[in-house]
């Protein structure tokens, strides 16, 4: 990917061809445009004008093409003899973007003629399966988007028919799940986010997400996994080793937040990549044992910690916390200390590596995307309709790219500050 992988980048560069003066004429569409008005006929909406233009030019483009299917124009005597003709029409309703349309569709006498502009037993046009599945996304239900399409299109889409539609994108999935990875990745970010699925009863299960920044300084989702029951490290070596295994030799970093045993499930996978524990998973965490009104007074306190130059300053740095602090909170005091060894390391780095690994906030936007889409649905019947909308939502992160270039901007100073710290080991990946 790099950015997104199989998907954001796939449907972002699909994009619809700019016609130029020449074809578009600009008097001819006014003209048409007043005509409408003039005798009432509302531009959008059943049967107005660009219903009536999309029926013409569907059906002049299916013309086009029995045409050339046989040969020869309609009407054109050299068509006598040839084996084949036209023979009539059939009409059928296609759901297109501005509503349903009623369109002919002309027959060939053999039943060759195979149309592509709209196949046979084709009832939508893919703008209406890329609404949908846009729509998904966004964490509308089915029930959601058929309403939707009726109230806006006047279109009658069954929920069966839009879970049909949202169905397809489960075998690009399973493709973009199973891709080969790069070889090197500067830093990977692990979290996950959970979801409610109904299994006998609702509960909540979690969402494996691992996102990978690239030598190019692209973003990477890696893939989706789904568990049983709570995060688990023992999980998460599951996760990390199938990662290995599709190709990812080297990582450098790892972040993660302070999961019991994670550590070493990371260590068993890449022996070399240096494991950091989020600050701001700590700063959360230490929140939890503290009453509301301390938050900003802890928050304060512990800046010099996480901001010292040096790891031997932030151990003074934190002595000095644990003096003002320790005898009310003992439990965040014992929290930091056992985190401690996963925290430091990103204090031997220089300030562009510090910025960017510090905190999972690369991938907290993802998650947050991800748990708008899944609040929206409440909960799923199964684990592959959470994995479905869990998907369709990371598909769509990015749709203009503009996402993407800030993304490589933002890390282009910490790459550098990465190959020297890292002594040439991204070099790898960029062969």
């Amino acid at each position: 990917m790099s950015d997104m992988t199989v998907s954001a980048e796939v449907v972002g560069e699909v994009r619809p061809v700019e016609l130029s003066a020449d074809v578009l004429d600009e008097q001819l569409i006014g003209q048409l445009v007043d005509r409408a008005r003039a005798s009432g006929l509302q531009l959008t909406g059943e049967g107005g004008l660009l219903q009536q233009l999309t029926k013409r030019v569907l059906e002049s483009a299916l013309e086009g093409e029995i045409t050339d299917h046989l040969g020869y124009e309609k009407y054109d005597p050299a068509g006598a003899g040839s084996g084949n003709s036209r023979n009539g029409v059939r009409s059928k309703t296609v759901l297109t973007d501005v509503g349903p349309v009623e369109i002919t569709v002309p027959r060939d006498r053999d039943g060759s003629f195979e149309p592509q502009i709209v196949k046979k037993r084709q009832r939508r046009l893919t703008g209406v399966d890329e609404m949908v599945l846009s729509l998904s996304a966004r964490g509308l239900t089915h029930g959601d988007i058929s309403a939707h399409l009726a109230e806006v299109y006047g279109a009658s889409v069954s929920k069966q028919t839009i879970s049909t539609i949202t169905d397809t994108v489960m075998d690009g999935m399973a493709e973009w799940q199973n891709r080969p990875l790069d070889s090197v990745y500067p830093v990977i970010f692990i979290d996950c986010v959970h979801v409610k699925v109904r299994d006998g009863q609702v509960a909540n299960r979690p969402v494996y997400v691992a996102l990978a920044v690239t030598v190019d300084g692209t973003r990477d989702i890696l893939g989706l996994w789904a568990g049983d029951g709570g995060e688990g490290a023992k999980y998460w070596l599951q996760v990390l080793t199938e990662i290995k295994n599709r190709g990812v030799e080297d990582v450098c970093m790892v972040v993660c937040d302070g999961l019991k045993g994670l550590p070493d499930s990371i260590s068993a996978v890449w022996p070399q990549a240096v494991t950091q524990t989020c600050v701001v998973h700590l700063i959360r965490a230490s929140f939890r044992y503290a009453g509301r009104q301390d938050w900003d007074k802890i928050s304060r306190a512990l800046k010099p910690v996480y901001t010292a130059p040096t790891a031997k300053a932030a151990e003074d740095r934190f002595l000095d916390f644990q003096e003002e602090w320790g005898a009310k909170y003992p439990a965040i005091v014992r929290l930091w200390e056992n985190a401690w060894a996963e925290f430091v390391p990103f204090l031997q780095f220089d300030t562009e590596i510090r910025r960017v690994v510090c905190t999972t906030n690369a991938i907290e936007s993802v998650n947050a995307r991800i748990r708008k889409a899944v609040r929206a649905r409440g909960y799923f019947p199964n684990e592959a309709a959470a994995l479905k909308c869990v998907y369709l939502a990371v598909m769509s992160l990015d749709p203009t790219g503009q996402g993407r270039k800030r993304w490589t901007m933002r890390w282009k100073p910490a790459l550098q500050a990465f190959d020297i710290a890292f002594d040439g080991r991204l070099s790898v990946g960029r062969r």
